[in-house]
């Protein structure tokens, strides 16, 4: 159902914007569903869906390439995050990088300075890092590091479940087939 809205192989392959990639794309790994590139894949899109907020799919596409995994899966990991989840994400990033560094929780700031110049932004911005910054970064690198250990190993899991139980039901085919006696 999905592949009637997504670009054939080929489309993307011959894409102008896209030749300087050359035979990276023509490799096989970042088309083909197994259990490796699956996982891989998933875990991909966990990690930056996690992590940064922008420009997510590009940086979950640009490691599938590098580490050879499944190039839309990697994509449509990302989608962890959108706007509906940013929030608690954030939220729970905070509170844990607190609760790490020592921190309280603490509330949100008054009232947005005034900024004038790039100087008086970076100032701004540096004592934001400082405060509220340093336990939400802390807190999204250790949820993006979870989160993609854990989908990396639930892809694999599942993945291995399902080969099993179809060789399963294989099984109990044939013996239905085929009964002892």
């Amino acid at each position: 159902m999905l592949r009637r809205f997504l670009p054939s192989h080929e489309s993307i392959k011959q894409h102008r914007l896209l030749q300087w990639l050359g035979p990276r794309l023509h490799d096989p790994c970042l088309w083909h569903l197994n259990r490796r590139t699956v996982a891989k894949a998933v875990a991909i899109g966990a990690f930056f869906g996690l992590m940064i907020p922008v420009a997510q799919i590009p940086a979950a596409v640009i490691a599938s390439l590098v580490l050879r995994a499944n190039l839309w899966l990697a994509a449509v990991s990302t989608l962890i995050s959108n706007p509906f989840t940013y929030a608690p994400l954030y939220y729970v990033a905070y509170r844990l990088g607190a609760g790490i560094l020592g921190r309280p929780a603490s509330g949100a700031t008054a009232d947005a300075p005034v900024i004038d110049s790039f100087a008086q932004w970076l100032t701004h911005a540096w004592q934001w890092l400082g405060g509220v910054g340093q336990p939400l970064l802390l807190g999204m690198a250790l949820m993006a590091v979870t989160g993609a250990v854990v989908a990396y190993y639930l892809a694999e899991g599942l993945w291995r479940y399902h080969v099993l139980r179809k060789r399963r039901a294989r099984v109990q085919r044939r013996i239905a087939r085929h009964p002892a006696g």
